[in-house]
């Protein structure tokens, strides 16, 4: 198939471009830099930015599916952007669909768009939206994940992906900063427990991507649904990053930070850095504490019945490729 991946150059968004790339799909990424290694591979790269809604349109001609993973996230930010590239970029992704014709689109979305603050333990795809939000990206995602559902009908048939936790080799983003605090000795515990969280190693995030791709171009009535998806059983939080951080030779974490008053660092971090202007995301935000002081995993069965999803990699030996791309590098 012909196949649009936008946030192309991102973790997951590179993780998807060589897999459909490695299955002899054609592949357009559309980013705003420049990927000349997914060129190398195969791919079409064409630079242009999710909220010009023109070039999204004119990524989107000629293609069988969308996959749009570009988002902008993070706990704490100018609200603008989040509305411009969360709302409006999925907006755009939706029109470019329609103006070219393209007949289906896979979302990904976040679980963050049901957490109300408290511990989620084996919930479904039948959890409400939460109504209240400490961070606009959970906010904003929540809404594009509203018009990707409400778009869905005869002419373009769309699915959401809830993956929680990403993680693996290539990630820029979440063990990066778990290392560098780890590393400076800035990393604490929140909270005197261990939440069981969900967690999907990259590859099996991709599978999930593609199995809905695969569904919707089968004809199987699907379209407006959502599916959480991870790497099955939950896993201790903190258990979980101590061996991230073993994998590439940190760890392990020392010291402990009761969840009320990171939650409350985090808001007074998040005052003092809007008084002052600092766009750098605070040391800790309330939304940050929430997520890792609350328990927050997800049932899959509904993506296991409709879209066949199985984890293709499991937990012990993500972590095994994990430490070979430290040693490797």
């Amino acid at each position: 198939m012909k196949a649009l991946v936008t946030g192309g150059g991102g973790f997951l968004g590179e993780a998807l471009v060589r897999a459909l790339l490695a299955r002899g799909d054609e592949v357009r990424v559309l980013a705003r830099g420049d990927y000349p290694a997914l060129r190398q591979l195969g791919a079409e790269t064409v630079r242009g930015d999710i909220c010009d809604r023109s070039a999204v349109e004119a990524a989107c001609a000629g293609m069988d599916v969308v996959f749009h993973t570009a988002a902008l996230a993070g706990g704490w930010g100018d609200p603008r952007r989040f509305e411009a590239i969360n709302v409006g970029g999925t907006e755009n992704v939706i029109a470019g669909c329609r103006a070219a014709g393209v007949p289906h689109l896979v979302h990904t979305s976040t679980p963050s768009v049901v957490h109300t603050g408290r511990a989620i333990e084996g919930g479904d795809e039948s959890l409400p939206y939460a109504t209240r939000f400490s961070a606009h990206y959970p906010r904003t995602k929540a809404e594009a994940e509203k018009r990707v559902r409400t778009a869905s009908d005869d002419r373009l048939a769309t699915i959401a992906i809830r993956p929680h936790f990403i993680w693996g080799p290539g990630d820029r983003h979440l063990l990066p900063r778990l290392l560098e605090r780890a590393r400076s000795g800035r990393l604490r515990r929140v909270g005197s427990g261990d939440p069981l969280t969900d967690t999907i190693y990259v590859d099996n995030c991709v599978h999930a991507h593609l199995l809905a791709a695969d569904r919707l171009r089968e004809g199987k009535p699907l379209g407006g649904r959502v599916y959480f998806v991870s790497d099955g059983p939950p896993v201790g939080l903190w258990a979980m990053a101590e061996r991230m951080l073993a994998a590439a030779g940190a760890g392990p974490i020392r010291g402990s930070v009761p969840a009320s008053i990171a939650w409350g660092v985090g808001a007074l971090l998040e005052g003092w850095h809007a008084l002052t202007g600092n766009e750098r995301e605070p040391l800790m935000t309330r939304f940050g504490a929430s997520e890792l002081s609350h328990a927050q995993w997800f049932r899959i069965d509904a993506a296991r019945r409709d879209l066949g999803y199985e984890p293709i990699v499991d937990r012990e030996e993500g972590l095994r490729r994990l430490a070979a791309s430290f040693h490797a590098s």
